[in-house]
C-alpha cells in the first residue's frame, strides 16, 4: 500500500521498481496506491502502470486517513507500506514478508536495511547521515526507511495507534525488540535531503513528531531520541567521526529550537517536506 500526496515526480519509479520483477499472472501482487488530496498527476501516473496498481482517491491531504482508506481496499496479510518517495523491488517486498508468514517466530513487523545515496547532497547534509545511521536506535528502529510489513496480529497493533507525525516511529515503537526485524535480505532505497536548509527542515518535522509521540507513551516506554552516550560512544569507536557529530549536533540544536514554537502551541499537522529528495 502507497499512501501519496502530490508524488507525480517519484510515484513512477517506486512502482515501476515494484513491477519490474513480477510478471502479471502473480496473485501476491496487489498494490494499492491512495492518492490523497493530490492536486497534480499522480493519481494518472500510477493508473498508467496497468491492472496491477489500483489507485484509490480521496479528497483529505491526510497520511492516516491514505492509510485507512487503503486497509479498506486492501487484500490480505502480510501487508506492506511504503512511502511514494522510495524506492524498493518486488523481491525486496516479498523478502519482507517471509518472516511473516511463520506465526512461531513471534515477529509482528519487518523493514529493510536501507540504502541512501548521498553523492549529490551537501557535505554537511552527508556528514550528518554519516553519523545518523550509526546510532543504534536507527539501525535496530524499523522508522526511518519508508517500508514496513506487518502481520495480521502486527497491523492490530498499528491500526490501534492514534494518528501521528512520525507514524513509522510510533509503529516501531508499538514493538518490542523480539517482535520487530530488520531484513538483512531486502534493501530499500531512501534519497535524503540534498541541501542543509532541507535537511532542518526533515529535523524540524522530526523533533515535532517525536514529541506528539513521546505525549502519547508512558514514561516506561523506548525512546528512540539520541543520547550523548551513543554520540560519545561513536566517537571512541570511530574518531574520524568528529566533525560529522558536530555537525549532528548542529542540525538537532537548529532543529529543536525552530521546532519549540510548534510543540508549544501543540501543532503537529504543519508538514513540513523538503522537495529535494523528490529531484529525479
Amino acid at each position: 500500500m502507497i499512501p501519496a500526496h502530490n508524488e507525480a515526480r517519484v510515484i513512477g519509479r517506486l512502482l515501476d521498481s515494484l513491477l519490474a520483477d513480477s510478471s502479471e499472472d502473480e496473485d501476491e501482487t496487489d498494490i494499492v496506491v491512495v492518492c490523497n488530496g493530490c492536486t497534480d498527476d499522480t493519481a494518472r501516473i500510477a493508473t498508467a502502470r496497468g491492472p496491477r496498481v489500483r489507485v484509490v482517491e480521496i479528497p483529505v491531504p491526510s497520511k492516516h486517513a491514505a492509510l485507512r482508506a487503503g486497509d479498506d481496499h486492501a487484500h490480505g496479510f502480510p501487508r506492506v507500506y511504503v512511502d511514494a518517495d522510495v524506492v524498493i523491488t518486488g523481491a525486496d517486498v516479498r523478502a519482507l514478508t517471509e518472516p511473516l508468514h511463520d506465526d512461531a517466530s513471534g515477529v509482528l513487523a519487518t523493514a529493510p536495511e536501507r540504502q541512501i545515496p548521498l553523492d549529490a547532497c551537501a557535505w554537511r547534509v552527508r556528514a550528518y547521515y554519516q553519523v545518523w545511521q550509526r546510532l543504534p536506535a536507527v539501525r535496530e528502529g524499523l522508522f526511518g526507511r519508508g517500508v514496513i510489513a506487518v502481520s495480521k496480529a502486527g497491523h492490530a497493533r498499528i491500526a490501534a495507534l492514534p494518528p501521528l507525525m512520525a507514524d513509522d516511529l510510533a509503529a516501531s515503537l508499538a514493538f518490542a525488540p523480539q517482535e520487530r526485524l530488520v531484513v538483512g535480505a531486502a534493501r530499500v532505497v531512501v534519497h535524503p535531503p540534498r541541501t542543509w536548509p532541507d535537511l532542518i527542515k526533515r529535523r524540524i518535522r522530526a523533533a515535532v513528531s517525536t514529541a506528539q509521540v513521546e505525549r502519547h507513551q508512558s514514561p516506561e516506554e523506548a525512546s528512540a531520541r539520541t543520547s550523548k552516550a551513543d554520540l560519545t560512544g561513536l566517537l571512541r569507536r570511530e574518531p574520524k567521526l568528529f566533525m560529522g557529530v558536530v555537525v549532528f549536533v548542529a542540525a538537532a540544536v537548529v532543529a529543536r529550537r525552530r521546532a519549540g514554537k510548534a510543540i508549544r502551541a501543540q501543532d503537529f499537522g504543519t508538514w513540513l517536506r523538503d522537495e529535494s529528495s523528490r529531484q529525479t
